[in-house]
């Protein structure tokens, strides 16, 4: 944030460095809810509420009960690791999250030491002197004590949707600016009242916090699952130990055999991995200057279809350069003007501009005018001496400002500058008469360059009336002035990434048509109608009917001469017709399209508060390239997750299955709890880095969207389902087989296990390529996958020829002739369906 443009007010003291640091240490952080105990309590016990804790709590004291005390030491010392897993990944997670947030964190402008600076809004304290601008969300409750125009929406505390007008001769309401709402025009100073929790929006207990949002297709059909899975485990469970109970079984063995097959069902890791890849997304997502606000947006990131993006500033730099001047009568000049051809037209045009603008310009229009006054020779430090007695605001409708000046003659002199079609209405100029003529003709030709024009009126005026019409009605056309702002680098090849991906693109802009066709031209963006090039301007959507408006979002991907409101019913109509869209926006009255945009990008460094408050992703760069490269990178973390998801399911379909057939069919259990264990510390480390590691496939950018309601795309896990059944076939085969030829209990354990633990090792290496079989793609080695491997197959090695560890998992070592089976039947297993890929 510029805070230069913010003035001290004369007589108007804040508060020292120190004295600030004394009343935040007595009156804490300017926060409605801070980080309860409770909370924190909540993260330390959280994973002792996890499925698999709560089972293994149950099988630690059976194994007591049954007189297997070294059984039970194991299982109590594992749940350390395994809810260490937890508390490692919620800590993980939890510190990306900080850092994002603190990346973003809100920030206001206050008066320190003498001179406004950018400080965090927990920082502000009671007496703090705060600078408020357009755009602004009021940090604290405060008496303002200086104002410009100054309109804020109070409709988060009144629920009245009309701009409420602040005054410092009204009353106590008038008077005040409140925490939590926005700012919507002028500027003003205010001195703090409240902060936090004492401030009016926290008496009444608004905390927008609190709310939630609603739930993903994928976090549905996760929570379905979870819930589906626990029931029939504990349904399946009590059947198996009935089945044990009555085949004579003591109740300690019927107890872990049904541990062990709930342990096998339970789907656990579904959510923990959801979560944990959405926090390491946004992580990465931020390193390429996306900011994720919410982190279900990392997962609609690789649905988006439609991409509606602002002209200037995310299309092109937003640096804007005079580039041409067009005076009253028609006649052209170039901005490299000097001052010595300066003519009396074009110095009535370049004094009327100038005054148009802010006396401390921030907007960077303004600057720009200001700036090339300067260069030309105008004396605009002379000019600004003037008084402004009428700021009249942005007009949204007609997209133009007027100021009214008291001159140091003692004349009064009104200006006014904004789109031509605006300006001309208000400046009294006959619609299709000689002046009407020239300045549309010379509009149009120069926006046809791609320029950005700006009309601008000027006359004498009696003085301010404190009526805005009255005030303009001296107003007279004098000319036009034309901005170039280049094309940002990158953009057109993201259009055409975009393009490639299924990605609709619309450009909105409030420029002329002229200059966004130019715009579409150069960067090949389709504007082609059934009757030539089609671009909606505001005038068309004003005046078409839902139907008309449902018809111009589905074949235009220009809009030209378009308002916020406008971008809000773009979106509405858009997600009407089933498309996933990504709104840009920067302005406080973005924040309703945003909001109700699938994924709302606000800009971050010229975006104001309200619009990054609205948003689910803030572009550090504005660039519009980076949004393409979010759109990419989310389509990359949710094929990692597909596949996570993948690798999970063939992964428990052995287990479940071995663990409910065994003690069905009388037999030996295959899997006790003491080996799930082992395979549950292997598992979330596995799953957690293999598959989140992995790059973008080649074609990630050439494939059309994923549709958002597939949610888990369970049609294209049955391939993953069927492995991890044949799989299981396998293992049992290979179990009762080795029983039925008189191997101990001991030894054919070790060899189904063995199997079951080396079969992992295909597994990770199949399921990273769900769509191509592996001679196709090959191994695709990375760290993380040559690591998972090295461990899988020493864990597998040791769990049957290391003595102590053997024992701990009660088995022994196996026939040579065992390794070779177990190799075919693996092979075989888990890849029988490579073929089959598509």
């Amino acid at each position: 944030m510029d805070v230069t443009r913010f003035q001290v007010p004369v007589g108007v003291e804040g508060l020292s460095t120190d004295e600030s640091r004394q009343r935040l240490a007595a009156d804490g952080p300017n926060q409605l809810v801070a980080a309860s105990a409770r909370g924190r309590w909540k993260r330390w016990l959280g994973p002792f509420a996890d499925p698999m804790v709560v089972l293994l709590l149950v099988a630690a004291p059976t194994y007591l009960l049954i007189g297997q005390k070294t059984d039970a030491i194991v299982v109590f010392v594992a749940l350390v690791p395994i809810a260490g897993v937890g508390w490692l990944l919620e800590a993980r997670a939890e510190r990306t999250l900080e850092k994002l947030r603190g990346l973003i964190a809100p920030t206001a402008t206050a008066l320190r030491d003498g001179q406004f600076v950018v400080v965090s809004t927990d920082d502000i304290v009671v007496d703090d002197v705060i600078a408020l601008h357009e755009g602004d969300i009021v940090p604290a409750d405060a008496v303002l004590i200086d104002l410009t125009q100054f309109q804020v929406d109070e409709s988060a505390l009144s629920g009245e949707s009309l701009p409420a007008s602040k005054s410092l001769h009204g009353t106590d309401d008038e008077r005040s600016a409140w925490a939590g709402t926005t700012v919507l025009a002028g500027r003003a100073v205010a001195r703090v009242t409240a902060t936090g929790p004492r401030t009016h929006y926290g008496r009444i207990g608004v905390l927008v916090a609190g709310v939630r949002p609603p739930k993903t297709p994928l976090q549905r059909a996760l929570g379905r699952l979870v819930r589906v899975l626990a029931v029939v485990a504990a349904l399946v469970c009590a059947a198996v130990m009935a089945a044990e109970l009555v085949r004579g079984r003591g109740m300690g063995e019927a107890v872990i055999a049904g541990v062990s097959l709930a342990i096998a069902a339970m789907p656990e890791e579904f959510s923990m991995v959801y979560a944990l890849y959405l926090a390491l997304g946004a992580w990465e997502l931020a390193r390429g200057d996306a900011l994720v606000r919410r982190l279900p947006g990392v997962e609609t990131l690789g649905s988006t279809t439609v991409i509606c993006t602002d002209k200037t500033g995310t299309l092109t730099f937003g640096r804007l350069d005079v580039a041409s001047l067009v005076t009253s009568d028609g006649a052209v000049h170039d901005a490299t003007l000097l001052a010595a051809e300066m003519t009396p037209a074009l110095r009535a045009l370049l004094d009327d501009a100038v005054l148009a603008c802010e006396p401390d310009p921030y907007d960077p229009l303004d600057r720009a005018i200001v700036d090339h006054a300067r260069r030309a020779g105008i004396d605009v430090d002379a000019l600004h001496r003037a008084a402004l007695v009428a700021d009249w605001p942005f007009d949204q409708n007609d997209n133009y400002i007027t100021h009214l000046w008291h001159l140091p003659d003692g004349t009064h002199r009104v200006v006014a500058k904004g789109s031509i079609e605006g300006v001309m209405r208000h400046a009294g100029t006959p619609i299709g008469g000689e002046i009407d003529r020239i300045a549309q003709s010379a509009h149009t030709s120069l926006a046809e360059l791609g320029m950005r024009m700006v009309a601008v009126a000027g006359g004498p005026s009696a003085g301010p009336s404190g009526d805005r019409q009255r005030d303009e009605v001296s107003l007279s056309y004098v000319g036009l002035v034309g901005f170039s702002d280049p094309v940002r680098d990158g953009v057109a090849e993201a259009l055409e990434q975009c393009r490639t991906a299924g990605i609709r693109v619309i450009m909105i802009t409030g420029d002329h048509p002229a200059t966004a066709h130019a715009v579409a031209e150069g960067l090949n963006l389709p504007h082609d109608g059934q009757d030539g090039d089609l671009i909606a301007t505001g005038d068309d959507l004003d005046a078409a009917t839902d139907a008309e408006f449902d018809a111009l979002a589905a074949s235009a991907n220009v809009f030209a001469r378009s308002r916020p409101e406008h971008k809000h019913r773009l979106v509405v109509a858009l997600r009407r017709q089933g498309e996933v869209v990504a709104m840009t926006g920067d302005g406080t009255n973005d924040a309703p399209a945003l909001r109700a945009a699938d994924i709302g990008v606000a800009m971050g460094r010229r975006g104001t508060e309200v619009a990054r408050e609205a948003a689910t992703i803030v572009l550090l760069d504005d660039n519009f390239a980076t949004i393409v490269a979010a759109v990419r990178n989310g389509r990359r973390i949710y094929d990692n997750l597909a596949r996570a998801f993948g690798y999970l399911v063939a992964f428990h379909a052995p287990l479940l299955i071995a663990a409910l057939v065994v003690p069905l069919a009388g037999k030996p259990l295959l899997l006790l709890p003491v080996q799930l264990i082992l395979l549950e510390l292997l598992l979330h480390p596995v799953v957690s880095l293999v598959f989140q590691a992995d790059p973008a496939d080649a074609d990630v950018m050439t494939r059309d969207p994923l549709p958002a309601s597939s949610g888990l795309g369970w049609h294209a896990l049955w391939r993953p389902y069927a492995v991890g059944v044949v799989l299981a076939l396998g293992i049992l085969a290979l179990y009762l087989g080795a029983l039925h030829r008189g191997w101990s209990t001991e030894q054919a354990r070790g060899l189904g296990f063995a199997t079951l633990l080396a079969s992992q090792a295909f597994l990770l290496i199949v399921e990273r390529s769900p769509h191509a079989p592996i001679w196709r793609t090959g191994l695709r080695p990375t760290r993380q996958l040559a690591g998972a491997l090295l461990v899988i197959v020493g864990v597998t090695v040791a769990s049957v020829y290391v003595g102590p560890f053997a024992r701990l998992l009660q088995m022994e070592p196996f026939p040579a002739v065992g390794w070779l089976v177990m190799l075919g039947v693996i092979v075989v297993s888990t890849l029988w369906s490579e073929p089959l890929k598509r």
